[in-house]
């Protein structure tokens, strides 16, 4: 795992139009489409298994249960948990807002209710 004093090597131009992109999304179908075109079924399945990962985590599930719920390897969880806890505060900043919103958005179509 690279040094957390190095995590901001990747921001260049292309990353920050790309993040410019997806803040223009307005539904959960928008979404669901722009990052089916972007990534892999498997890659998308990656990143949503690290959310869960996050979210488990920080509601204190053991890295033992969170295995058994997601079959996420624990050096994997182990990882999510140093990001979780020393990254930028993306994952803590994501999940609450999730949280806070989560029970006003219909999932299925993307529209707030």
């Amino acid at each position: 795992m690279k040094n957390l004093d190095d995590r901001d090597n990747w921001k260049n131009e292309d990353t920050t139009r790309l993040f410019r992109a997806v803040l223009e999304l307005k539904t959960v179908n928008e979404a669901e489409m722009f990052f089916r075109d972007l990534m892999t079924p498997q890659e998308i399945e990656t990143f949503a298994e690290r959310f869960k990962v996050a979210e488990l985590l920080t509601k204190g599930v053991s890295y033992r249960e969170i295995y058994k719920q997601t079959k996420v390897s624990t050096a994997t969880i182990t990882r999510i948990n140093q990001w979780l806890e020393r990254g930028m505060g993306g994952y803590k900043m994501a999940i609450s807002r999730l949280n806070l919103t989560g029970k006003h958005q219909h999932t299925k179509t993307g529209t707030v209710l």
